[in-house]
């Protein structure tokens, strides 16, 4: 049965028609508020000496070939015979929509809880079976716990940040610390960096060292404009779900494509030329699957981030509070890794350097590349999870023992 259409169809749709209605807000003269871009002008002119007409024709037939490539892209994708394995490892613990799962050797030396973000299934860390970070640290010694968010239910849709942190990872944590009756090593990926610092903030006694991977932290480092006109939409969010229903993937993944709106286009263009068969045609296939396969976010969660990060970026101002807590990297004197991809566009390494700075015991790592391909590359294993493994077994021996 072919995939369903993606919602990239719909943004680069409207990329072509804004390219078309541009030109036609050009016959006239230039805009007033484009009225000083020196580029529109010269590219008023140049439409002016070629005439209109011209113009309009060679850019319809421009537009007519990158829309057949791109949609014959989107047909192979969608007709792809590769399908992800459902097979998953144990469950060791649940609340609500929320499970922790295993995907260690009880007799590792020694237990890592990875923290994904709410907005992502969990299986970015496990994407392939030779494409798995959480497997990965299994072969080094460690037994990575993955939480597994789920889809917010009935118990989570009136949750709040505190919520998840207080009564998901909270309790997560407490049952992976007890397998070993010791502290446990948190790995937190870009919005799960930011639930890790919170869980932190209200209690160490748990955790033997911190890594944060992608995690932004003062969000109007670059792009303060488009930030700030994201997190003013905080108040209308209500009226894409008519209550307190949880935003829909949609409208986060409509958000994403701002960020680059052309990469869709680019992304499947590339992808109609790949062989079907080709090992890069189903690893493209595998991780285009994750990111279609969103997870709604709960209301207060999504009026939380829009507002305390984007509009009022108050991590980067020292006064982002969960649950009545200030939370404060310079006050933490766990040992911490800070994983920041130089390519990464989700997250910019500017946006991410302050944490890094802040944090008083803090190992920094820069890998040339990009904020998913730190999980889903080929050159992950080499350039970010050696690393954390290296990093971690350095610690094994230094997380005192918890009472029994």
């Amino acid at each position: 049965m072919p995939r369903p259409l993606p919602a990239h169809l719909a943004s680069a749709t409207l990329l072509w028609l804004s390219c078309r209605a541009g030109l036609m807000s050009l016959r006239s003269g230039l805009p007033s508020w484009n009225g000083a871009n020196p580029q529109l002008h010269d590219l008023a002119r140049d439409i002016a000496r070629h005439g209109v007409e011209p113009v309009g024709t060679a850019l319809d037939n421009l537009l007519h070939e990158r829309a057949s490539a791109f949609l014959s892209g989107i047909d192979a994708y969608r007709h792809h015979p590769f399908r992800r394995d459902a097979g998953e490892p144990p469950v060791l613990w649940q609340a609500g929509s929320s499970r922790l799962l295993d995907y260690g050797d009880a007799k590792a030396a020694a237990t890592i809880l990875l923290v994904p973000s709410l907005i992502n299934r969990h299986y970015i860390v496990d994407l392939l079976p030779e494409r798995s970070f959480a497997r990965y640290l299994a072969t080094q010694g460690v037994r990575p716990l993955v939480i597994d968010w789920g889809e917010p239910g009935n118990a989570e849709c009136d949750f709040t940040t505190a919520d998840y942190v207080l009564h998901r990872l909270a309790p997560a944590l407490a049952v992976a610390a007890g397998l070993g009756h010791r502290p446990v090593h948190v790995c937190g990926y870009c919005m799960g960096g930011l639930l890790s610092l919170a869980l932190a903030t209200h209690d160490t006694s748990q955790i033997a060292s911190l890594i944060l991977l992608a995690t932004p932290w003062d969000f109007h480092a670059e792009r303060k404009s488009a930030h700030t006109l994201l997190g003013s939409l905080g108040n209308r969010l209500p009226q894409f779900t008519g209550g307190p229903q949880p935003l829909p993937v949609s409208v986060i993944q409509s958000l994403f494509v701002a960020l680059d709106p052309f990469l869709a286009e680019r992304k499947f263009v590339r992808f109609a030329r790949l062989p079907a068969d080709s090992k890069a045609a189903r690893d493209f296939v595998a991780l285009e699957d994750w990111l279609n396969d969103g997870v709604p976010l709960a209301q207060r969660v999504a009026l939380e981030c829009a507002r305390d990060w984007y509009l009022d970026n108050a991590p980067g101002h020292g006064t982002w509070e969960v649950a009545g807590r200030t939370v404060e990297p310079a006050r933490m004197r766990l040992p911490s890794l800070v994983v920041m991809p130089q390519r990464d566009r989700i997250v910019p390494p500017l946006a991410a350097e302050p944490l890094a700075a802040a944090l008083p015991n803090a190992t920094v790592l820069r890998p040339a590349l990009g904020h998913i391909g730190m999980m889903s590359s080929a050159d992950a294993p080499e350039a970010i999870w050696q690393p954390i493994a290296d990093w971690l077994r350095c610690r094994f021996d230094t997380a005192t023992r918890l009472p029994t």
